[in-house]
Order: structure tokens, then sequence, then C-alpha cells
């Protein structure tokens, strides 16, 4: 079982620096995407990329945006099972901003400005990591501050148009104390997918602040895979 980990908004790979050293002490093989989060499809088509150099059946596994990018790029023929971890799964001509939307806005919407083409603009600065990451080590915390991306509003308002997780086995790790996105509208999505749920008492920043419940997770689909 190869794996493919999709980071989320405006990340890079090293949303997995956590969880990767434990995976790979399991004898995964494994894959990082890094995509430019300017387009929904465009990041859908990067992993794809990564499925097509794969001989063998993958899992895919996304945090936060990197769930409507898995979501999207799932229906490859070789994607076997789906991993959410506190991620966004839209369904059918849905997007993320439509999800947004359905529910109270989030603490996070206090935290990004938006630039003149409608970029999304974090403010990585002491009061935000204190009010959304609370719980993210300091080491991390500033490392992850240096390779941040702006996104582009694309990603939120690009629609799905044949959503993975209506053909293929999911599971969700949900992040119990985020504010980035609500614990509600991530439980909604999971039973409306009908995902194996767990729960984990965390910040939005799950691969960070609880690595090892990431690789449970991942280790349970595996699991149920190759039964």
């Amino acid at each position: 079982m190869h794996l493919v980990l999709v980071h989320g908004m405006g990340g890079t790979p090293f949303t997995w620096s956590s969880v990767v050293p434990l995976l790979e002490e399991r004898g995964y093989s494994l894959s990082l995407a890094d995509n430019l989060s300017q387009s929904l499809y465009d990041d859908e088509a990067n992993v794809r990329a990564l499925i097509d150099a794969v001989d063998g059946p993958v899992l895919l596994v996304g945090h936060s945006y990197g769930g409507a990018v898995i979501t999207a790029a799932g229906t490859h023929e070789r994607v076997v099972g789906l991993v959410y971890v506190a991620a966004f799964a839209p369904d059918r001509d849905e997007s993320v901003a439509t999800i947004v939307d359905a529910y109270e806005p989030a603490e996070v919407e206090k935290y990004f400005t938006r630039g003149p083409s409608g970029e999304w603009i974090p403010a990585p600065d002491e009061v935000t990591w204190r009010e959304l990451a609370w719980d993210v080590p300091e080491a991390i915390r500033l490392a992850d501050s240096r390779v941040s991306r702006v996104s582009s509003d694309a990603i939120f308002a690009e629609i799905i148009v044949e959503p993975a997780w209506r053909s293929r086995p999911s599971w969700y790790l949900v992040a119990a104390s985020d504010k980035h996105l609500r614990p509600e509208t991530q439980r909604d999505m999971a039973s409306r997918m009908g995902a194996v749920t767990t729960e984990v008492d965390t910040s939005h920043a799950v691969p960070h602040v609880a690595p090892e419940r990431v690789v449970a997770t991942i280790e349970q689909a595996s699991a149920a895979l190759v039964e």
C-alpha cells in the first residue's frame, strides 16, 4: 500500500514532517504532494501524477484543503481508500466555499487578509499562533512560518465533479478543538460519507500535534483495505 500525503491551503510537505518518520519506521512507502494552492484542478492533476508513478494500490491522505484535493483525485483507478485529517470533503457540484458558507464562521477568518485578486494571506504572528495553533511545538511553529504560501481564492470556489468518497471507503480524524474548520462541520462531512470516524482533542494542526493519531488512522485504513 503506497501512501500519498496531501497538505492543506498554502502549506507544503512540511505539514507531514512529524508524521513521515513514524510511517517510515513502520515500512510504508509514500509520496508527498507539493501543491501551489492556486487551483484545485491543478493540485488534483499534481496528485494524479504522483499516483500515476505508483505501481500498485494507493491510499490518499489529506489535511484541511487537501481533503478537497483527494476527493477530486481519488477517483483514479489505483486509489483504494481515503483518509481525511481535519479535512474538507466536498460532495458532487460542491466547493470548499459551499461548505464554509453553510456554517457559522470559524475563528480563523479573523486572522487572514485578502489580496487584490482574492488571495488568502495568513498572518503568522504570535497572536495568531496562540489563538489558532496553541498546541504546536515552538520549533515546528517557527519552521512552518517560514514556508507558508499565499493561496488563490480559486481553490475554494472550484467545484468537485465526482467525489471519490462516493466510490471509495473513507476514514476521518476529527480535530475536536479546531478553530480553522469547525468540528461540527467535520463531523457532518464524515457522517454523510459514512466514514470510519475517530476524534482527537487538538487544534487544526493535527499532523504536528498528534502525529501518532494520524498514523493510527492510516494504519486502521490500510489494515481494512488489505483484508
